[in-house]
């Protein structure tokens, strides 16, 4: 018989911070854990998963403080994940660690309860520092992130919201799409923006994401039909 975990709020503070691991990918798993490995005195890791459905069982298994858990997950995604221990396990932070460098997942993770949304190229002392306060009640932003939200925060306030805001949009995905719809080549599109051909491909897969479409007449498509642009 296995032996009752203690509950989070009869843990001191002191105590290291329990953490479960997530992410599709053993070998980040591996990685992280070789990281946090220098940080015993700060973070216990009690369990790791690589999908959804191991996840929700680890988590109800092991009590941990955090769910350090990545956007993107094989068959599912961690959003969903968040949305469902927050709902199952409210006394449980979660925290979204991963590539994505886009202010759309992170206000789909800050709505369904996300403790916090961290950028990969974080160091471990940082990582440390940012579950700390997460575990303390604070939401964390990746500092890359935190000055681009609170820009478009006051733009909203402001109502100056670009147009494709409303669909999940960066600033920049709208200025990409603008020059789709106005018959631009990805050549052209890099031209006009100032930037490489494959920063413009990724902008593209983003918007294409969004849009739930799959090719650049279909992203015209959607524009033109939503009213984003006339």
């Amino acid at each position: 018989m296995t032996s009752p975990v203690h509950s989070q709020g009869s843990r001191p503070a002191t105590c290291p911070m329990r953490l479960v691991l997530v992410d599709d990918h053993q070998m980040v798993l591996h990685g992280l854990t070789a990281m946090l490995a220098h940080f015993d005195d700060a973070v216990a890791i009690v369990g790791t998963a690589t999908s959804y459905d191991a996840a929700l069982l680890v988590a109800a298994q092991t009590d941990p403080d955090i769910v350090l858990c990545d956007v993107r997950l094989a068959g599912a995604s961690g959003i969903d994940l968040c949305q469902a221990i927050s709902g199952l396990h409210p006394e449980i932070k979660v925290v979204l660690l991963t590539v994505y460098d886009d202010e759309h997942y992170l206000f789909q993770a800050l709505r369904v309860g996300a403790a916090g949304y961290i950028l990969k190229r974080v160091d471990a002392a940082e990582l440390v520092a940012q579950l700390r306060r997460a575990r303390e009640g604070e939401i964390v932003v990746d500092p890359a992130l935190a000055g681009r939200v609170a820009l478009s925060a006051a733009r909203i306030h402001a109502g100056e919201v670009w147009p494709g805001a409303h669909l999940g949009l960066t600033h920049r995905e709208s200025e990409v799409l603008a020059l789709l719809v106005s018959g631009h080549s990805n050549k052209g599109v890099a031209a006009k923006l100032v930037v490489s051909e494959d920063t413009v491909k990724t902008h593209i897969r983003g918007l294409y994401r969004k849009l739930g479409v799959s090719d650049r007449s279909g992203a015209v498509s959607v524009a033109l039909r939503e009213g984003v642009f006339q």
